[in-house]
């Protein structure tokens, strides 16, 4: 496993860059989970997922359009957005992240793989290739993170893409994810707090962007869904 001291030293440049954009007058949104598929974990030798961060800046509205240009390599990942209902202290554990969680909702984040995913400590220092999110609506019905009779589908090139009912099989489940992020907030001197979103990692795996790609819509099924223009 990659030495806790890469983990460590990432997510202290990371929260750095984070306390800038605040003290400039950025206002917290929340945090995003990277690296958490059996492969991504394998690959960088980690015990567990990467933890970001995400301010307003990076929210954009459902159907807005965002210009790929200067992009290195652009990445779209249709998440489950987790909304907090309550603050949630590091070593909590499992029951007491499902109490929190007020509800679920479909999100679509973009990313721009600008280096090779293969340091630990420069991923995180550089948010986790974080560039933009998209929110659909949040549904209530899914507090506790409650997944029963939900499913995903990606709509891209004018039709379907990809399809799933397996909503954790990419991600690991997202009461653990919760949990795994105060705790690693805490570790940090930061805190999950109530009214503050997860989005826990692609749903399927994440979708690399080509000149021919207009929008891209992620339905989750009857929850809501969000989709995002695209533009070179």
């Amino acid at each position: 496993m990659v030495e806790s001291s890469a983990v460590t030293k990432g997510m202290e440049r990371q929260l750095e860059a984070r306390a800038a954009l605040l003290a400039a007058g950025a206002k917290p949104l929340g945090w995003k989970v990277g690296f958490g598929a059996p492969a991504a974990l394998e690959m960088l030798g980690i015990d567990g997922p990467l933890v970001g961060f995400l301010v307003d800046g990076g929210l954009i509205g459902d159907g807005e359009t965002v210009s790929l240009a200067g992009w290195t390599k652009p990445v779209a990942e249709p998440e489950i957005a987790i909304y907090m209902g309550s603050d949630l202290v590091g070593g909590a554990g499992v029951d007491a992240a499902a109490a929190a969680i007020a509800g679920l909702g479909p999100a679509i984040e973009l990313a721009d793989m600008d280096v090779p995913p293969k340091d630990t400590e420069t991923i995180l220092a550089g948010n986790i290739y974080h560039r933009r999110v998209a929110l659909g609506p949040m549904d209530e019905s899914c507090a506790g993170a409650r997944l029963d009779g939900l499913s995903g589908r990606v709509f891209r090139h004018g039709g379907e893409f990809a399809f799933t009912e397996e909503l954790e099989a990419n991600t690991g489940k997202l009461i653990d994810i919760v949990a795994h992020v105060a705790d690693t907030l805490a570790a940090c001197g930061e805190a999950l707090r109530a009214g503050e979103i997860i989005i826990p990692g692609s749903v399927t795996p994440p979708i690399f962007l080509d000149a021919d790609d207009a929008e891209v819509r992620f339905e989750l099924a009857p929850a809501g869904s969000v989709s995002v223009r695209l533009s070179a």
